[in-house]
């Protein structure tokens, strides 16, 4: 069995050919993708030259994806992502992609726990069960795959209950306002 600790190595051959070292067979991006989706990480690598390529082609499956139809970005933050390049911005724009994208993996483990451990009456119910089953599987499929890890904490303070979806997407605008005054003012 692979280790999957460690990232799944990748080498490109001088024909761009891709090359899985775990399996000895050539794989293509779509198989690189489905690595991916499953929460394995990979690494691309020339053969020749050593360079990693992965960042390229991880953004050559977002292209894919995107002329595909299969939309995620939408294109006020596609412009905003080429204008962070041509500013001061593009030393601020990782980190927060990566808060961004830890908070959207945050939200979707609470929703999976609440699916899983919230007491429900209807819970009795026959068939109840398989039909539990059914969202988790639609929300894994509505994430893309995304693994879920960690949970959003504690809720607010002066809250006994936890925070609905609205409460976290109304936070998220309120962090994603700040984040952007912060930028302006750069």
């Amino acid at each position: 069995m692979a280790n999957t600790d460690k990232p799944l190595l990748i080498k490109r051959y001088a024909s761009r050919r891709l090359y899985n070292t775990e399996t000895s067979d050539y794989v293509t991006l779509e198989d690189i993708a489905g690595f991916i989706r499953a929460g394995r990480e990979v690494q691309i690598v020339d053969l020749k030259s050593g360079d990693d390529l992965t960042r390229q082609y991880l953004l050559q499956i977002v292209a894919e994806h995107e002329s595909k139809g299969e939309s995620v970005l939408p294109v006020n933050v596609l412009n905003d992502l080429v204008r962070s390049y041509t500013t001061g911005m593009q030393s601020v724009v990782p980190q927060f992609l990566a808060a961004s994208f830890e908070m959207l993996r945050d939200g979707q483990s609470k929703v999976m726990e609440n699916l899983a451990h919230f007491p429900n009456p209807m819970s009795a119910m026959p068939g109840f069960e398989a039909m539990r089953k059914q969202q988790e599987a639609f929300m894994k499929t509505m994430m893309g795959g995304m693994p879920a890890w960690g949970s959003t904490g504690p809720a607010p303070e002066g809250e006994d209950k936890p925070a609905t979806e609205a409460d976290d997407l109304a936070t998220i605008k309120k962090q994603l306002a700040e984040l952007q005054a912060k930028l302006s003012k750069l």
